[in-house]
């Protein structure tokens, strides 16, 4: 059983109540290890030791703090066996997606290395003889990074490493339930030779050492990802301080399904998609709105691709869906089948838990779907986060248009149609952050994500857009 311990100003420390609460398998429930529980007393000592290494870090020159990171993206490859180890066993990711999922990690913090040298300030106008005037871009200070479970390597790699990249120091808490990864992350990064103090973890749940965070006035930004309930928290914990705060929070997707499109193509690439992660993705479709005419051949070929899909023991070559990374959210799952079902829907396939050994323990559910949804339902309106895919029929494009948009979210959506005008106009009244027209959502560093609709966040995040959230701009004038 393992045992790991926080990183605060650069020395390895238990917490300062000396407690610590223990990480689970979520295939086998099995005790995996003790994670310090941390508190608000650790939290001050990270900030004040952020605090003072943020000189050092961010008067460093970007080449040099380039050099760094690249050397961290090569600590990362060179440790994959025990992050990918990790990924398996605390969140229950299947062994060859967390493969890529870890290799994705390294070639995003290269991606942070090499586009952090391109950030460039403006000169303006002149407004005055003898005078120059431009923005400087600097870093922004201090930042809480609040990582969430459900991708978790990637994650913190795309949120600790932009931060850093930046200029910035960190104060990072991972997620409870991935609170050994975020140690072993941590101490891959802390190898490379950073100053002291420049990132710094903290491992806790999000009550305490999350709020303590949020609130703290020496921390000058917050960056989180999670769900909207707990994003509206953390803004209001940070406003007494009117600290920055970027944040991905909650989806409930749409895909528009139309009745000219590729039907067969939709419903294999959409439901090859779908489960990847158990579903478990914030860009995962919460709900398929599929043209009447186009309805039956979906649900089949839909149903069809899921029967494909293998569930079982992650650290198996032969497994595509493992776990759910957590009790908690397996029972909210279960929640909104039950309540479909009793609200006049139907179950296609799954809507049960394996009972054969040794699936029989973990947090294991099939793959389910759900037909005869209607848009009043709960499971349509609400964000499912799990192996659970609802699908809807609608008879009109505007009836289509008017349910996607009729949501408190905005994160992304889908469309699927061979007519190219049908989807310049589908893109432009759909009220989200990203459009994927004829194929799943695509991960890559270069795409922005996020963004400020509705509930779904605040900011953007990746590519250059994302590093530019993590700066300000400080404008100089000077007379000669």
């Amino acid at each position: 059983m393992e045992r790991c311990k926080m990183l605060i100003d650069g020395r390895w420390v238990d917490a300062e109540s000396g407690k610590t609460f223990a990480v689970l398998n979520p295939a086998t429930e099995e005790d995996l290890g003790q994670v310090p529980l941390g508190g608000k007393a650790d939290v001050d000592k990270a900030v004040d030791a952020a605090i003072k290494a943020f000189p050092v870090w961010s008067e460093m020159l970007q080449s040099e703090r380039s050099r760094l990171i690249y050397r961290m993206a090569s600590a990362l490859r060179e440790n994959a066996d025990e992050l990918i180890s990790l990924e398996v066993r605390e969140h229950g990711t299947p062994i060859q997606l967390a493969r890529g999922l870890v290799a994705g990690a390294a070639d995003l913090t290269e991606y942070m290395a090499s586009i952090s040298r391109a950030l460039m300030g403006q000169v303006l106008p002149k407004s005055l003889p003898n005078t120059v005037s431009y923005l400087q871009r600097v870093p922004i200070g201090v930042c809480g990074v609040i990582t969430p479970w459900n991708v978790p390597i990637h994650m913190m790699a795309s949120m600790v490493m932009s931060v850093l990249a930046a200029g910035n120091t960190c104060v990072f808490k991972p997620a409870s339930v991935s609170s050994l990864e975020g140690a072993k992350f941590t101490e891959i990064l802390d190898k490379v030779g950073l100053p002291p103090g420049t990132i710094n973890l903290v491992t806790g749940p999000g009550g305490t050492v999350g709020e303590a965070l949020a609130s703290h006035p020496g921390v000058d930004l917050v960056r989180f990802t999670g769900s909207s309930e707990t994003g509206k928290v953390i803004m209001s914990l940070a406003s007494p301080t009117v600290k920055k705060v970027i944040m991905e929070l909650g989806g409930n997707n749409p895909i528009i399904v139309c009745e000219d499109a590729d039907v067969d193509k939709a419903a294999t690439l959409q439901a090859q998609r779908h489960f990847g992660n158990s579903a478990q993705n914030c860009s995962t479709p919460g709900r398929y709105y599929v043209h009447e005419k186009a309805y039956d051949r979906f649900v089949e070929k839909f149903v069809g691709e899921v029967k494909k899909i293998v569930v079982g023991d992650p650290q198996n070559e032969k497994t595509t869906m493992g776990p759910m990374a957590n009790l908690q959210q397996r029972d909210k799952v279960e929640y909104y089948i039950r309540s479909a079902v009793d609200e006049g829907a139907r179950i296609a396939i799954g809507g049960h838990r394996p009972t054969t050994p040794p699936l029989d323990k973990g947090y294991f559910l099939m793959p389910t779907v759900v037909v005869d949804v209607t848009h009043d339902m709960t499971m349509a309106k609400e964000e499912i986060f799990g192996p659970a895919a609802c699908i809807l029929k609608f008879s009109s494009e505007d009836d289509a248009i008017a349910m996607a948009n009729d949501t408190t979210y905005g994160l992304c959506a889908g469309v699927w149609t061979k007519d190219a005008a049908k989807s310049v106009r589908l893109v432009n009244q759909l009220r989200t952050n990203a459009v994927f027209v004829n194929m799943p959502r695509m991960m890559a560093s270069e795409f922005t994500w996020g963004g400020n609709v509705k509930e779904s966040g605040v900011g953007k995040s990746e590519s250059m857009c994302g590093l530019e959230e993590l700066t300000d701009l400080k404008l100089v004038c000077a007379a000669y």
